[in-house]
């Protein structure tokens, strides 16, 4: 049977209020705080520590919510944003959402419940379109998606810029004909699917892109499709590493040959992308940094909070490897 705070007061004969003031910080003389302890020590009472938590205002927490914690990405963020707490001597409580906005909201409002101290965020596109009216109560930084121009300290990848990178590596390369597959849930691939259509463009080159779920079979399945609707490309860039390793999977199940009959690219520098044969060229992201600046804007924006909206844009690095050989190599 559970003890409660009622039966600590019978067993020291004063009221629910007094034990509250005497397992606190409230102001009891220490022989009726040892009064207090001595009957919390008969009753064998537990003290409910969550409850204690929500109604301090400071949880000592950090809240972390991410999009997708299978995504290696999130996962290297995360260990970062865990390692900076750690040497601050807080916690972290990590939610994940699967890009599921129904419950994100339900996190979200654990955070406000847990009155955790901040709140780093990826958020939904749904939640980030309702950012502007629906304004949170908690100190957030929002990583890898922007939300409402200068409401929140954001630290973003320049994803235009890397795709546009990925782009005119192929075409260097002697690639002509590049289609691309982009997660259609996330910020990311749209902006990735932007900055390859730039490209494209600017080389005088038309776009063949699909949006698909960001899933190994998604991307099997639009691989097939872009196979299926004209010409085979020449090459294939992909938006993230889930769609990448699908890429990889249909390519091999066609029987294509990587590069002499297809070249890929995409995102995200994960061990496998450098142990697979032939080696896949990548946008390597700096999830270390990505997760180490949340944490220090977060912490500045505790230290100021009318301080000036900050956003901090990150720049990939291409990892060049043998998927996207020259064509000329390839072809000799």
């Amino acid at each position: 049977m559970t003890t409660s705070i009622k039966d600590v007061a019978r067993a020291a004969g004063v009221s629910p209020a007094t034990v509250s003031r005497a397992l606190g910080k409230g102001p009891v003389s220490e022989a009726l705080r040892g009064q207090v302890l001595e009957a919390v020590r008969v009753t064998g009472y537990r003290p409910n520590l969550a409850a204690r938590r929500l109604r301090s205002q400071d949880s000592n927490t950090i809240g972390l919510i991410v999009a997708d914690i299978g995504n290696p990405f999130f996962t290297g963020v995360a260990r970062a944003v865990e390692e900076a707490a750690y040497q601050a001597g807080l916690r972290v409580i990590l939610c994940n959402t699967d890009e599921d906005a129904a419950r994100e909201a339900i996190y979200l409002r654990l955070m406000q419940e847990e009155r955790v101290t901040g709140l780093i965020l990826a958020p939904t596109r749904t939640t980030a379109d309702c950012l502007a009216t629906q304004p949170l109560e908690l100190p957030t930084v929002l990583i890898d998606r922007a939300g409402p121009p200068g409401r929140f300290d954001s630290v973003l990848l320049d994803n235009a810029a890397a795709s546009v990178a990925l782009v005119d590596h192929l075409m260097a390369q002697g690639h002509r004909r590049i289609a691309g597959l982009f997660g259609q849930t996330s910020f990311t691939g749209v902006e990735r699917a932007a900055g390859y259509r730039a490209a494209m463009a600017r080389h005088g080159l038309p776009a063949r892109e699909r949006f698909v779920l960001p899933q190994v079979e998604a991307a099997e399945a639009g691989f097939a499709a872009l196979l299926a609707e004209g010409p085979a490309p020449e090459a294939v860039m992909v938006s993230n590493s889930l769609l990448l390793m699908g890429l990889l999977r249909a390519v091999r199940g066609a029987g294509l040959r990587i590069p002499d009959d297809i070249a890929l690219a995409g995102f995200d520098n994960e061990p496998w992308t450098g142990l697979v044969e032939p080696g896949l060229t990548v946008i390597e992201q700096p999830l270390a940094e990505i997760g180490r600046t949340a944490m220090a804007l977060l912490f500045e924006r505790l230290r100021a909070p009318a301080a000036p909206v900050r956003k901090v844009m990150l720049s990939g690095r291409c990892v060049v490897r043998g998927s996207t050989a020259a064509r000329a190599l390839v072809t000799a």
